[in-house]
Parts: C-alpha cells; sequence; structure tokens
C-alpha cells in the first residue's frame, strides 16, 4: 500500500495550494543540509513504539511514543488518518515550514511564525501537532522551546531544509538521496539545541512528496511519516471562510487535517480556526494530536 502512486494521489489532493508555496520557495536556492552535529544512528522501530529518534536518550523519555510498525520491505510506515470508527476524533496538524536559506528574509523582517495562531489554538484549549523544521527551530528557538514545554502541543520533524524529497515536487528544492537521512537527523538536533527535550518520531514530508526510495532511505532512523486526508487550502490563502468550509467538508472521524503556522505564508490560518474549532465541536468531534490516532490505529493493527 505504500507506493509511489500513492504519493500522486496525496500531491494531486492539494496541488493548488502548494505550487504557490513550491513558487515561493525556489527563490531560496538549492544548497544541500549539512551533515554536521548529527545525533547517533538509533535503529529500526518496534511493532508499535518510538525508536529512540527524539532528540533526548530513551531512558530520559518519560513513555515511547506509538509508532507504526514498517511497512513492506521494512518501509518507513504511511500514516494518513486514524480509525474511522470507536469516536469522532479530529488531529488539526500546523507545518512551521521554513527553508535553509530563507534566514535573509527572515532578517529582513519576513514573519515564518504565528503567535497569534499558537496563542489562539491556547485560549480554544486545541491539542494539536506540529510539524517543525530544523530551520524554524533555529530562527525561533523561545518559541519552539515554548511549544514542546506546553502539554497542548507536541513537535514533529518536518526536515531541516524543507527541500523536497522526490523530483517535480511543486517546484521545491530537491534533496539527494545520500542527504535524506541526515536532513531528518539534523532537524532532530536543531530541535534539541533549542530546548525541545522529546521531540515526536513523527516525520512529514515537505511538499508531502515521497516515493519507495525516500521510505526506504528513512527507515533507519525510526520515524512514522505523517500525511494527512484533509487538506486546508491555508497556503497563501486569504479568505479565512473558504478554508475554514474546506476543512469542515472534508473532516471525517480519525482525520488528519493539514495546515500552516507562518504568518507570511498562511496569513488567513488563525482566522479560519477560529470558525473550525468551535463548529467542529459542535458536530461532536475531539481534537486529539497525532499520536493519539497512531496509537489508535496501531492498537486496532494489534
Amino acid at each position: 500500500m505504500i507506493t509511489s502512486a500513492r504519493r500522486i494521489i496525496t500531491r494531486r489532493a492539494w496541488s493548488a495550494s502548494l505550487c504557490a508555496l513550491g513558487a515561493a520557495l525556489v527563490g531560496c536556492g538549492a544548497h544541500g543540509a549539512q551533515d554536521a552535529g548529527l545525533p547517533e544512528r538509533p535503529g529500526p522501530p518496534a511493532a508499535t513504539t518510538a525508536s529512540p529518534a527524539s532528540t533526548a536518550s530513551p531512558s530520559a523519555t518519560p513513555s515511547r511514543p506509538p509508532t507504526l510498525a514498517p511497512g513492506p520491505a521494512g518501509l518507513t510506515p504511511v500514516f494518513t488518518n486514524g480509525p474511522r470508527t470507536g469516536g469522532k476524533t479530529v488531529a488539526l496538524t500546523f507545518d512551521a515550514d521554513m527553508t535553509a536559506d530563507q534566514g535573509s528574509r527572515a532578517a529582513a523582517g519576513e514573519r515564518f511564525d504565528n503567535p497569534e495562531l499558537v496563542a489562539t489554538l491556547r485560549r480554544l484549549k486545541v491539542p494539536s501537532t506540529v510539524f517543525m523544521t530544523g530551520r524554524w527551530a533555529e530562527e525561533y528557538p523561545d518559541e519552539a522551546r515554548s511549544l514542546a514545554q506546553d502539554p497542548l502541543f507536541e513537535i514533529a520533524n518536518h526536515s531541516y531544509s524543507h527541500y523536497a524529497f522526490t523530483p517535480d515536487c511543486y517546484g521545491l528544492p530537491t534533496i539527494g538521496t545520500a542527504r535524506m537521512r541526515s536532513d531528518v537527523e539534523r532537524a532532530f538536533t536543531a530541535f534539541r539545541k533549542a530546548g525541545v527535550a522529546h521531540a515526536m518520531p513523527y516525520f512529514r514530508f515537505p511538499g508531502g512528496c515521497y516515493d519507495d526510495r525516500a521510505l526506504r532511505e528513512l527507515t533507519p532512523v525510526g520515524v512514522t511519516a505523517v500525511q494527512w486526508d484533509v487538506v486546508s487550502g491555508d497556503a497563501f490563502a486569504t479568505d479565512a471562510d473558504a478554508v475554514a468550509q474546506q476543512v469542515l467538508d472534508g473532516v471525517r472521524p480519525g482525520s488528519v487535517v493539514v495546515m500552516h503556522c507562518t504568518r507570511s505564508a498562511a496569513p488567513a490560518t488563525e482566522k479560519a480556526v477560529r470558525t473550525i474549532v468551535p463548529e467542529l465541536r459542535d458536530r461532536g468531534f475531539r481534537f486529539v494530536k497525532v499520536s493519539e490516532l497512531i496509537g489508535e490505529e496501531a492498537g486496532g493493527r494489534g
């Protein structure tokens, strides 16, 4: 089931929004991530527990988060949504995107963070999963640490560089096969340096683009790749009502919603969340982190 065909289906679902995002990132250059400061390589995961891919040693972690067993031929497992039965749960996920080469733009005043969105999620008490790039954690270490220390949030890996792991991924620069693993590991190292003590062993491919080669390269890292089944369409959107409606129309029990928490790239997201959250609660949905959905999925397979 984990094939390149699945990647194509996923890419078609949100090509409209990510084409704009990819075009904006192309101008950042195409320099690969460097290999300095990588964490020690962990072994492959057990069937339903995480390998020590977090930034702290396993003995320092209070409990090991759930992961999925490797896929066919030992490939990195891919998670798209939780069980459709057993409860009306939904996971809002937010990509904290910043490429390896956007430091000059941040220095010039462009904001890749979104404190207002985070404040709204806290006010509404919405458990959320933030897929963060290592470069974002370097740029905003205080915010990364604050999110990690708040029990409402969990931090997961979105690569260090936000370069694509396949060719032809919405115009994103492409990372070489030999650097895929080190780019993911470098993000975990950046989290640790920012004060994120326990990053989750989950990884989201930049652009959502992957194939069997990428899944094979990441197998030794011990992560579960996390996709989604609901596209918010918030990338560069200015109509918050349209974003909210797209989410509300797509959510089903066990859904994973992909959104963004970068102010410059997703300016309407915070306002959309203010509509999405109360409406889904009125429909009987309960917000959870991705780890809870993966735990339910892993338990069901057992």
